[in-house]
This record gives structure tokens, sequence and C-alpha cells, in this order.
């Protein structure tokens, strides 16, 4: 028996389909490994930072500290910022939109100047006066 007829008997074409499709399963993985090839090379080249992360998510949080070393900061940048805001307020006149202020505090050159403004109202130095404006408390000045 020779030829196709030995093939078939043989089971020759299931074992060249079989072979057929783990070649193109090979070549699909390898295709795909490739395309995702950069992802990879960025987790190697910055596995610290992810490390890191993953560290910082089991680490217990000792926040306590922090926030009272960062309040006594906060504190003498709000009142710097309190200082600048009070002259760009006394520019505009009261009652003030929040926006205006914002716009001439990044005209004006003011560092961060929406999280400023926000650390302004939560100090309560910017109040709002109910109508959509905001003024500016001159009781918290002194």
């Amino acid at each position: 028996m020779y030829g196709l007829d030995a093939i078939s008997a043989h089971n020759g074409w299931h074992m060249a389909a079989l072979g057929i499709s783990i070649v193109f399963t090979g070549l699909i993985l390898l295709s795909f490994t490739v395309a995702q090839l950069h992802n990879i090379l960025r987790l190697f080249d910055n596995r610290d930072a992810y490390y890191k992360r993953i560290r910082g998510l089991f680490k217990k949080n000792n926040n306590k500290q922090e926030v009272s070393d960062s309040d006594l900061s906060l504190s003498n940048n709000v009142k710097e910022a309190a200082g600048q805001c009070k002259l760009l307020i006394e520019r505009i006149g009261e009652p003030f939109p929040l926006p205006r202020l914002i716009e001439l505090s990044e005209k004006c050159g003011m560092s961060h100047p929406y999280s400023t403004i926000n650390d302004l109202i939560l100090a309560g130095f910017i109040v709002p006066d109910g109508k959509g404006y905001y003024v500016w408390n001159q009781d918290e000045q002194n």
C-alpha cells in the first residue's frame, strides 16, 4: 500500500491536520507575545515603581504623623496665599466669581491656583455669599 491509500489507512490526514493546527497555534501565541513585548519591557524597566506600589498596599498606614506635619507647613502656606489672594480680590471687588479669581491667579503666576484657592476656602478665608459668588472673610484675616 503506497500513496494516498497508505496515508488514509494510518490516520495521516488527521495527523497532518493536527500538526498544522499546532503550528498555527504556536504562531498565534508568538505573534501575541511579540505584540505585547513593549508592555513586558516597560514592566521590567519600571519594576521598582511597581514593587513600591505593591509594598504600599500591604503596609500599615501611619497617616496620623504625616497629617500633623503637613498641617504645620500648610498653615504657613495658607497665610502666604491669603495675602496674595487678598490683593487679587481687592482688584476684582467683592463679591467675586471664583473662576475670575482662579483666572487672575494663573495670570499672576501663583503656584497651583486651584489647590491654593481650595485651601483658602477650606481654611475659611474665602466664603460663599449664597448667591453664587464669594467674599473675603474679614474675621479670618486677624
